[in-house]
């Protein structure tokens, strides 16, 4: 294999530089050249191409977001685009694709494989943690611990003056942030999609802390469990002092945090061996401390989550 082209799709995660840059030069160290592609797949579209060395990523391990820039592509859906798109590769000599994303990512990467057969290999990089078949993905610890800042800051202001605080974290599908945090935070309650939760039985159990001296609560929301808005709208029927915190988009960005710059650089280096090793179609998980390859097909599923021990040890802990 003599070169290769890499791209990030989707929401960008911290990380993705970290993961671009040992891409980049664990194939330097075996001889093969890197394309970078502009805007994800839509820059597969447009043949956003552009060479990218040892140097060109040097000191962006640092820096948050991702240098090759990303976006979602709908149009990529469509099997003529992709022709074109797998044209593109072809006429530049590009034998595999890296793509670093999420989920919609992945699907993306085995369609062209399917349609083609180009080797492909995914990078997970979504702060969500929402991929099958691997227990981390890039860019949610660094996510996780820029919602645990914010969501000290608003205990100390929830404490102060007594009030009920509804503080909305990203996770589209998955309540792992919101999940982790919770538990990290010292939350009293924590809403998710995989949980149906009874507003009203949080409602007595506030009363009767209150009953007992405990005058103020924080409950985390996932979005994807229906946003904070929607759920203070319920609560408001029943108390008056609830405050709404959403920490929005301030969950992806950023420098990552020392496990991300770590999960990226091994990721990286697992992709570019999975593809010396002539595997067709892969992912990269992290399983048991090391990153490790296995079928795209596989990662492509829905993940199941299971937070009842989790869940259980928050009552707990409250």
């Amino acid at each position: 294999m003599k070169k290769i082209a890499i791209l990030t799709s989707g929401g960008d995660a911290p990380g993705m530089n970290c993961a671009i840059r040992s891409v980049v030069r664990v194939a330097s160290n075996n001889n093969i050249e890197v394309t970078g592609v502009g805007y994800g797949y839509q820059g597969l579209i447009e043949k956003d191409f552009k060479k990218i060395g040892p140097r060109d990523v040097s000191n962006i391990i640092s820096r948050g977001g991702t240098i090759l820039k990303t976006a979602r592509s709908e149009d990529f859906f469509k099997k003529d685009i992709r022709k074109k798109s797998y044209e593109n590769l072809v006429t530049e000599c590009i034998e595999a694709l890296v793509v670093i994303g999420g989920n919609g990512s992945y699907k993306g990467a085995l369609s062209l494989h399917n349609d083609f057969n180009l080797p492909v290999v995914g990078i997970p990089g979504t702060i969500d943690n929402d991929i099958n078949g691997t227990q981390r993905t890039l860019g949610f610890d660094t996510a996780l611990n820029t919602a645990m800042d914010a969501i000290d800051k608003v205990k100390d202001t929830a404490t102060s003056m007594d009030r009920i605080f509804l503080i909305e974290v990203m996770g589209r599908d998955s309540g792992s942030i919101a999940v982790y945090a919770s538990l990290a935070g010292g939350a009293e309650d924590v809403i998710i999609p995989q949980e149906d939760k009874d507003v009203g039985q949080i409602i007595e159990k506030i009363k009767e802390a209150r009953s007992k001296g405990k005058r103020s609560w924080i409950i985390i929301i996932a979005e994807g469990a229906g946003g904070a808005d929607l759920f203070a709208h319920r609560f408001k029927k029943f108390m008056s002092d609830i405050r709404i915190t959403v920490i929005g988009h301030t969950q992806r960005g950023g420098a990552a945090s020392v496990f991300d710059r770590f999960l990226g650089a091994v990721m990286g280096k697992e992709a570019v061996d999975a593809l010396l090793r002539n595997e067709k179609a892969s992912a990269i998980g992290w399983l048991d401390d090391r990153a490790y390859s296995y079928p795209l097909q596989e990662a492509v599923k829905p993940k199941k989550e299971d937070f009842t021990y989790l869940l259980e040890l928050i009552k707990m802990l409250t």
